[in-house]
């Protein structure tokens, strides 16, 4: 059986000249993973090994998809599955983070609306800080604990650190719960009591503790257990 490679493929057929003169959109799957790999193997062409991690895993496998995962695949050594996760990576956050800076969410659904994309397909639980201006624009979000599936313990310095850096005048802070249960534990509530009383000293409140679940959320604003959002 006769086996392929890209330098039998006539030049205007190849991944990289049709993207090049016929733009992006006009490439497939395969042929835009292709072009990340670079190079098959000497048995299997780049195209076929695009196809091979196509037909193994389909495009929403590949989000969460881990390095040894990848190097499973006959082909896709350590240097190849590091560029292809990296590759995935900075175009969901390309995709994910359009527009999110310096949009006035004033409101918890607001809030939640517009950012639950940072626990999408979350197992562990997630706690992230957002920052806001003195308008309630959003100016930046961080990632501060990443724990396992129950438990998440994240340290109040770290919290008001990014807000000075930031020049942030509030805080919501917001974590996931992949339980889907979004009612606040005992120690939900002991942190987050924690952090008001300590945003009032610093002079950045803490304006909401927001519980998320797949389709929901709990305030602790909504429930009247923390200071107002600014309005």
């Amino acid at each position: 059986m006769n086996k392929y490679m890209i330098k039998d493929i006539p030049v205007e057929e190849r991944p990289r000249e049709r993207l090049k003169f016929n733009g992006k959109s006009s490439l497939s799957n395969s042929e835009l993973l292709a072009i990340i790999l670079k190079t098959g193997t000497k048995d299997k062409s780049v195209n076929e090994l695009a196809l091979d991690i196509l037909n193994r895993y389909s495009l929403s496998d590949l989000e969460d998809i881990s390095l040894n995962s990848l190097k499973e695949i006959k082909g896709i050594g350590e240097v190849k599955a590091i560029e292809l996760l990296a590759t995935i990576e900075l175009g969901k956050r390309v995709f994910l983070n359009k527009d999110v800076k310096y949009k006035r969410l004033d409101t918890p659904e607001k809030i939640f609306n517009h950012t639950k994309y940072l626990f999408h397909n979350k197992k562990q639980e997630c706690f992230y800080c957002l920052y806001f201006n003195n308008k309630q624009e959003l100016i930046g979000e961080k990632l501060l604990f990443k724990g396992t599936i129950n438990r998440s313990v994240t340290h109040p310095r770290e919290i008001f650190k990014e807000a000075y850096r930031l020049s942030s005048s509030s805080i919501v802070c917001m974590h996931n719960h992949p339980s889907n249960d979004i009612t606040p534990s005992k120690e939900d509530i002991d942190f987050t009591n924690k952090i008001v009383s300590l945003g009032t000293i610093q002079g950045i409140p803490i304006i909401d503790h927001i519980i998320v679940g797949n389709n929901s959320f709990y305030s602790f604003y909504d429930h009247g257990k923390i200071f107002s959002l600014n309005k």
